[in-house]
């Protein structure tokens, strides 16, 4: 039935489609409209505007209305202004010209600025043009809808119905904007660094794999730039960062999708201090370009990005909010025991990296409210990260966590070529033992720490997570505008009904 009724409005719009064709108006024939007033311009200028003749242009999103007057409510991206049709004034044909027009369709209408007597601001229409037909109806329980994946899948009608969902991704376009301001204004260089890479490296994750035919060679989408950017600072570019996409083969969930967005930022003669600090000052930058205020709520929770954040090292916090025995976390075997002993799953490709990993998700990451620095991670799950000269098993190297989640790495960088030849065939060892993530690998880089890369510092940020803090979402699939999802099966149609005035 509802599979009718769809094939019924589809075809009772195709022949409006077809009036309109037959008088010589095909909307899709249609190659320009000049706008002069967006509709919040003439909302908020009322005063300067009343009177004077504006042509606009958006979706109609509502109706009402009959005989010899007609009221709808265009939708452009500012917002919405209400349109007012009236007999008299447009003539027979012009008129009922408006019968051929639905909820959805695209509208182009002159007229003059003026208020109703119910005192909402319109425009008086003198003329009008159809400029698209929407051949679909507008849903009309959009918001109610159980599946919310299809909200996902079809972001097209989400924007159109859901003023809050533009709302988050202006949100985003200002996040990323506040952030290459702040980095522009410090002298960092934004780059750009390759996308596929022969040897995929910069974090412990498992790539996606391509093949390029000419070369006939396999490639990887990139996992992380940092190597790349390391080689800029090598080079002497000593302020650099990238506002990047990356890939990494593992499950969706509400914190993951397998392509997401990061700032990587690198500065020569820093170190993870200085990386502290900036991160302070990023996220109030783009706390303050978006909400304006540092103090948020994300899910109920009171968070306060003022600086200065508190910083704990990762074995303290354990200790604190686990009551875990950290001497036990420097080699496998006592590490192993303590995770089964502590109720934590050991699988059979655990490495020391995961198991740290998940005794720090299960006992610190859903305690974290405030934003907190986790510092000093051990040496053997940071490859890439500088020891800290006063204990050499673990690393300069901090994690942002703000609301149990994760947001951010920054690490004093490694530079000695001698050690991270060690680290990677420690890496290496891992990966022949089943270790997936483990880093490969990478001859080359290694030429380039053997030129010699000065004290670095540098800084990861998930942008995805950082608009999902900045705009109360839950889920990832919240931040981005088409996130990956499986392929559509048997999703329920939302097309039986319309927008209601």
């Amino acid at each position: 039935m509802a599979d009718e009724i769809r094939s019924d409005i589809f075809e009772q719009r195709r022949l409006k489609l077809d009036a309109l064709t037959a008088e010589g108006l095909n909307p899709f024939q249609v190659t320009e409209y000049r706008r002069t007033h967006m509709a919040r311009e003439i909302l908020d200028g009322f005063e300067a505007l009343e009177n004077v003749t504006v042509r606009v242009a958006g979706r109609v999103m509502s109706r009402r209305g009959q005989g010899k007057v007609t009221f709808l409510h265009l939708q452009d991206v500012s917002g919405q202004i209400q349109g007012f049709f009236r007999f008299d004034d447009l003539g027979e044909a012009t008129y009922n010209r408006l019968k051929q027009v639905d909820m959805g369709d695209i509208l182009g209408m002159e007229g003059f600025v003026f208020r109703t007597r119910t005192g909402e601001i319109s425009i008086h229409v003198k003329t009008f043009d159809v400029l698209a037909k929407a051949l679909r109806p507008l849903p009309e329980k959009w918001h109610g809808l159980k599946d919310v994946e299809t909200r996902y899948r079809r972001r097209y009608v989400d924007l159109i119905v859901n003023p809050e969902v533009r709302d988050t991704f202006v949100a985003r376009t200002k996040t990323i904007k506040a952030m290459r301001t702040l980095l522009d204004d410090r002298g960092f260089l934004e780059v750009e660094t390759p996308m596929m890479q022969a040897i995929p490296g910069g974090a412990a994750a498992r790539p996606f794999i391509t093949h390029h035919n000419a070369l006939d060679i396999d490639l990887y989408l990139r996992i992380a730039p940092e190597l790349y950017l390391k080689r800029l600072i090598v080079g002497g570019l000593e302020r650099v960062y990238e506002i990047n996409r990356n890939f990494r083969n593992e499950g969706i969930s509400t914190k993951h999708n397998p392509e997401f967005t990061m700032l990587e930022v690198y500065e020569a003669y820093a170190n993870y201090e200085d990386m502290m600090r900036l991160s302070e000052a990023l996220f109030a930058a783009t706390a303050l370009a978006t909400r304006g205020t540092l103090q948020l709520t994300y899910q109920g929770q009171e968070i306060d990005l003022t600086p200065p954040w508190k910083r704990i090292s990762m074995f303290d916090a354990l200790r604190e909010f686990g009551n875990v025995d950290t001497d036990k976390l420097y080699d496998f075997e006592s590490a192993k025991t303590l995770c089964r002993a502590m109720g934590i799953h050991v699988d059979a490709r655990a490495t020391l990296s995961t198991l740290v990993n998940n005794l720090f998700e299960e006992f610190v990451e859903p305690n974290i409210v405030q934003p907190t620095f986790i510092t000093d991670h051990p040496t053997a799950i940071s490859p890439l990260a500088k020891r800290r000269r006063d204990n050499p098993e673990l690393t300069e190297r901090f994690e942002i966590f703000i609301a149990g989640r994760e947001l951010g790495n920054a690490f004093s960088e490694l530079n000695d070529p001698i050690d991270q030849r060690g680290r990677f065939e420690e890496q290496v060892r891992s990966k022949a033992a089943g270790d997936d993530e483990a880093h490969p690998m990478d001859e080359d880089y290694l030429r380039a720490l053997e030129y010699g890369m000065p004290p670095t510092g540098g800084l990861g940020i998930g942008i995805d997570r950082l608009v999902m803090l900045l705009t109360d979402s839950p889920s990832i699939r919240d931040v981005i505008l088409f996130p990956l999802l499986k392929p559509e099966q048997g999703v329920v149609e939302e097309e039986d009904g319309e927008v209601a005035d």
